[in-house]
């Protein structure tokens, strides 16, 4: 994954774009639970999602060898970080959980996401897929640690392209996977 952008909004970013990071910034600052945030934050992104001048250009480029983050916006306090992640058709994450809250909204295309859930016995732990669900052009989705073990694809033919909204600071961090899975697991 590579990442670009500067550390928060600038004047590459469109008025729509500076307009739901205004958003996003109001319903945070309530200091309300990582859950409740999370679905607050859904709600005000929904509306942008899919609008043709939410992203500029370069915002909307993949990259041939694997998905691409675009770091739309962080704030500077390090409470949320608004990334856009590109994805050509085929590509995928690894199986990973988060450091802190997200939302996720498709803004084009579609995306599949296969759900997991940790089992351990207290000698050996293994993944379980516990869902498969296929997330299209417009929908929102947000969760918070812990149960949030997941693998997101491009499930379609074309680019697919998410928002996603994270309860870290990004700039600093880089990325808000917490762990890589790499146990048995069914990932057909």
């Amino acid at each position: 994954m590579t990442t670009t952008a500067p550390r928060a909004a600038t004047a590459a970013c469109t008025r729509r774009l500076r307009d739901l990071v205004e958003e996003i910034r109001e319903t945070v600052e309530r200091g309300l639970p990582p859950e409740l945030t999370a679905y607050l934050v859904g709600e005000r992104l929904a509306p942008h999602l899919g609008a043709d001048d939410l992203l500029t250009a370069e915002q909307c480029e993949g990259d041939p060898d694997h998905y691409r983050q675009h770091l739309l916006h962080a704030e500077s306090d390090g409470s949320f970080s608004l990334v856009a992640l590109v994805w050509l058709p085929g590509q995928r994450t690894s199986i990973h959980d988060h450091l802190s809250w997200c939302t996720t909204g498709v803004h084009l295309g579609e995306e599949g996401e296969r759900r997991y859930r940790l089992i351990s016995d207290g000698n050996t732990a293994r993944l379980v897929a516990t869902e498969d669900v296929v997330n299209r052009q417009g929908t929102v989705c947000g969760f918070a640690p812990p149960g949030d073990i997941h693998r997101v694809r491009n499930s379609g033919t074309g680019t697919a392209i998410s928002l996603h909204v994270y309860g870290a600071d990004l700039a600093r961090l880089g990325s808000s996977i917490r762990r890589v899975y790499r146990l048995p697991a069914d990932e057909r």
